[in-house]
């Protein structure tokens, strides 16, 4: 089953009972399983599920010969149409009670990653790129309760605005805690990106967290962070939209979640053809706020940079109706289980002013929605 929290009209969606399951294991199976979905979709099926941040480097050609031995590249199931979430929901309420996660840990060192920084900032001030996304992977362990019922107890913990599980039987057991939409668009061809990029922690002290919220507002490095992905997402939504019709209706603004403030761009346009999943993923995928820019060459660099595969991470959670209407997020705060095993990545724009010591500071804030989970062995 999928769970989708972001489903037609805004409302928890559930898709279960699937018909079939379309996979794409390799990158040349990649595209005909995108067609294989789109032709679904022109026979009226919907479509929900994910997409690997390693299918990208089988959508570029400029990138094809870098793509990692991953699977899956993508995982989604063919379903008549999605129902009600209630009865789901209160089951990951009911099960979320007893939940329980140990050993949280990076799984590079402080040492390999400011060798990765020293990389990334050699690469930006050498006019390679302006911005690269440096991620890398924690790891825990489920030490009681199950996958649904961790998702409950974080949901409990969090509000957001593109949560989901997804647990289809093929690749891991996705538990997604995403504010961070990646596109949506409608029947009428409408798309909508709404870019990520800029971040400040929390504060118990109302009045301290109020003046953290406005120094993030303020922020040179959040603004040129968050314009960067704003211009790279509106040349991408360009190769797909009509001219002219790509804007940035809002710029900067600061949204609040439960241990993070987050700079938030909106950029909309409207698409020459209808909506399909072959044409919007090629154009678009994976989201420029966690790639970098310019795109293939922050793309070429993550690969040199970052030892582990992201999967899932960075990929994109979502689903498409039969008549174009879609909504799909970015698959970041989003934990991969195989069994009890847990996957955390975390990361963050790099730019030309930023710090090793500050990078590694706020990629571990981007894991305390986890903290209050964490038991000892």
């Amino acid at each position: 089953m999928i769970l989708i929290e972001d489903g037609p009209e805004g409302r928890a969606a559930l898709f279960e009972g699937a018909e079939r399951l379309v996979v794409a294991m390799t990158a040349a199976e990649l595209a005909p399983a995108l067609a294989e979905l789109d032709l679904a979709r022109g026979l009226g099926k919907w479509v929900a599920g994910w997409i690997a941040y390693e299918a990208g480097y089988a959508l570029e050609p400029a990138l094809a010969a870098l793509m990692p031995e991953v699977g899956p590249l993508l995982v989604f199931g063919i379903y008549d149409g999605p129902s009600v979430a209630e009865a789901v929901l209160a089951q990951a309420a009911s099960e979320a009670r007893g939940v329980a996660v140990e050993g949280l840990q990076p799984l590079i060192s402080r040492a390999a990653y400011a060798a990765a920084m020293d990389r990334v900032m050699g690469y930006i001030a050498a006019g390679d790129c302006y911005q690269i996304n440096l991620t890398f992977p924690m790891r825990a362990r489920l030490k009681a309760g199950s996958a649904l019922g961790l998702y409950g107890a974080l949901r409990a913990r969090q509000a957001v605005g593109h949560g989901a599980f997804v647990d289809l039987g093929v690749g891991p057991v996705l538990v997604s805690r995403s504010p961070e939409l990646f596109l949506k668009t409608s029947a009428e061809g409408r798309i909508e990106a709404r870019p990520m990029k800029g971040t400040a922690p929390r504060d118990a002290d109302p009045m301290r967290d109020a003046e953290l919220a406005e120094e993030l507002r303020a922020s040179a490095k959040g603004q040129a962070e968050n314009l960067m992905i704003v211009d790279l997402l509106r040349n991408d939504i360009s190769r797909v939209a009509k001219v002219g019709s790509v804007k940035v209706p809002e710029l900067f603004k600061v949204e609040h979640y439960a241990t993070l403030h987050q700079m938030v761009s909106r950029v909309v346009g409207q698409l020459v053809e209808p909506p399909s999943m072959a044409g919007i993923m090629a154009a678009l995928f994976p989201c420029g706020s966690i790639t970098g820019a310019p795109k293939i060459r922050a793309m070429q660099i993550i690969r040199e940079v970052e030892p582990h595969p992201r999967r899932a991470y960075c990929g994109a959670i979502g689903w498409m109706a039969p008549d174009g209407a879609s909504s799909f997020s970015v698959a970041i705060r989003t934990l991969q289980l195989s069994g009890a095993e847990i996957v955390l990545n975390v990361g963050g724009g790099v730019v030309q002013d930023s710090t090793t010591e500050g990078e590694w500071e706020e990629a571990l804030w981007k894991a305390r929605y986890l903290q209050a989970l964490l038991r000892q062995s």
